[in-house]
């Protein structure tokens, strides 16, 4: 494969080399408008750049462009109030797909000259989740970069042939840019602009290229299930997973299916690549990456993906082997303190996912009155049923048994959120202010509105009941059950939400109550309204019967 360096892109003009297909682009078309976008920011005379766009092909056109006209790009997580508020001041024009912004099409000026550039000057800032604390910058150089992706083509690039990078995740953060974008400029190979976040979109793309490889995260591979077209995905040539750790049963079923584990990638924004595995406990750092350990055993790493002579002292504990292979053994900044006793969350962690009845665990710390800890779980599909046929008090009191054989009592869970999932962000990752957030919010006492579909004036809504209702509790103890009353009041409060209804409850009419709802159930609601008659028609049914039905009178609602 003809390979470009990363500096010398923009030096040759090369028609016959496609960077994408849909739409397509070729590196001719792409080196084009690099060069009209620099000569267009250097005449409003942009030095620092914010750079959010959707599309990875205009994103590359717009990196490449802005580093040639010297401009230093900034990359924001997102583009939420707060985050523009954050570096509105270290920026002179935000390029976006936005109403208001600067976008590309706006600059169509007459091209600047073919140069290389240059690896020491030309900047990105990279802006981390803040996951562990409050987001920050992470600069790097042009050269940093460079390493990376030929370190990366150095490792997998002849496997990969002439594969299409097919990604899940977003190029505003170091992986998606590094393996959906720069790495495959470079190699010569396709790529799909857009970010592809479920697993049917995926597949769709696949099927569309007889070579592919995926850019994925863990909690996209964890949502591959039996529906998909397995045959069909198995020439995939690679399948990457960055962002989060995945899950054991997660790899497994990945090489059951595609005969491959998936390629794990260690790192982060501030590293960039550190190490990769494949199917097994133990990381493999990558080419010029040197590891060692402080007195408290966290990782130490110095890189030709950081600047020369730095050493990123990180937080993550690890044994690392006489191979030079090592192990992760949870993150140091995860250990608290409750009344001087030092309580690591991972381990604790690691413990209730041991439980057949767990599927995922989060821990954290609940800061009321006296500070304890609280636990955010996803149930197993054993767990599940164990809420539904023993119920919440004996699940909890079961699974703090379970850890007691593990730590002291004062580090046991007080509070417990039963969740359907973990509410990972776009990295696919759960900051720890979200987790606490979520332990001190009450427990939902509405359900969750997965899909819905309009016909004629109709609404039919499909609900996920949260596990951890909070009207389960006492209705009843043992086998929770959906109130009745509660089923009502959903149906008039989505009735007003999507069909505007006039008026004010004023009675029912032929209710039926047929089948029991649980928590975790899925059903559909069916909604209709007869003006004439004041009358709002609902029907909750399951996969395969009715559930209840029911006739709520509004009153007032004809005049």
């Amino acid at each position: 494969m003809n390979w470009i360096k990363l500096e010398h892109l923009l030096l040759k003009s090369l028609p016959e080399r496609a960077v994408t297909l849909e739409p397509a682009l070729d590196h001719s078309k792409l080196q084009h408008q690099a060069l009209s976008l620099a000569a267009g920011l250097q005449a409003r005379g942009v030095q620092r750049l914010a750079l959010h766009l959707e599309d990875a092909a205009e994103l590359a056109i717009a990196l490449l462009g802005a580093w040639r006209a010297g401009v230093s790009v900034l990359l924001p997580a997102d583009l939420q109030p707060q985050t523009r508020q954050r570096w509105s001041t270290q920026v002179d024009l935000w390029l976006t797909d936005q109403p208001g912004d600067a976008h590309l099409a706006d600059f169509d000026q007459p091209p600047l000259p073919v140069a290389e550039l240059d690896l020491d000057t030309c900047r990105l800032s990279l802006c981390t989740s803040g996951s562990s604390g409050e987001p920050k910058r992470i600069d790097k150089s042009l050269r940093q970069l460079a390493n990376e992706v030929e370190a990366l083509e150095q490792l997998w690039g002849e496997g990969l042939g002439q594969a299409c990078i097919i990604g899940s995740v977003a190029t505003q953060h170091i992986y998606g840019l590094l393996f959906r974008v720069l790495w495959p400029l470079c190699a010569g190979r396709t790529f799909v602009r857009r970010q592809l976040p479920f697993p049917e979109d995926l597949q769709r793309a696949s099927r569309e290229h007889p070579a592919f490889a995926w850019v994925a995260s863990p909690a996209l591979l964890k949502r591959m299930g039996d529906n998909l077209d397995w045959p069909a995905l198995s020439p995939v040539r690679r399948v990457f997973s960055s962002g989060g750790a995945l899950s054991a049963d997660a790899a497994q079923g990945l090489h059951q299916r595609l005969q491959q584990w998936p390629t794990e990638i260690l790192g982060s924004s501030e590293t960039g690549g550190i190490a990769w595995r494949q199917g097994d406990s133990l990381w493999q750092a990558f080419a010029g990456v040197e590891l060692s350990q402080d007195r408290d055993g966290a990782l130490l790493i110095a890189s030709p993906y950081l600047p020369a002579g730095h050493v990123e002292h990180t937080a993550d504990a690890v044994c690392i082997a006489a191979d030079g292979r090592f192990e992760l053994l949870g993150r140091l900044d995860r250990i608290v303190k409750l009344e001087e006793k030092r309580i690591s969350l991972p381990m604790l962690e690691q413990a209730l996912a041991g439980h057949a009845w767990v599927a995922e665990a989060r821990l954290g710390v609940v800061r009321e009155n006296r500070a304890s800890l609280g636990a955010l779980l996803v149930l197993s599909e054993q767990g599940l049923h164990a809420l539904r046929n023993q119920g919440r008090r004996a699940l909890t009191q079961a699974l703090r048994q379970h850890l007691s054989q593990h730590c002291e009592a004062l580090a046991l869970p007080r509070r417990w959120r039963l969740l359907r999932q973990l509410p990972l962000n776009s990295q696919g990752k759960l900051p720890q202010a979200d987790v606490e957030a979520l332990l001190l919010a009450p427990r939902p006492r509405a359900p969750e509105v997965l899909e819905q579909l309009e016909a004629d004036g109709e609404w039919s809504l499909q609900l996920a009941i949260p596990p951890d209702l909070a009207y389960f509790s006492g209705h009843f103890p043992q086998t929770p059950v959906l109130p009745g009353v509660v089923q009502v009041d959903w149906a008039l409060a989505l009735g007003q939400q999507f069909l505007g209804l006039p008026g004010r409850f004023a009675g029912m009419e032929v209710l039926k109550f047929q089948q029991l709802v649980r928590p975790g159930d899925q059903v559909q609601l069916h909604l209709r309204f007869d003006h004439e008659r004041g009358k709002l028609y609902f029907a909750y049914r399951n996969d395969t019967a009715a559930c209840s039905s029911g006739r709520i009178l509004l009153e007032n609602a004809c005049g």
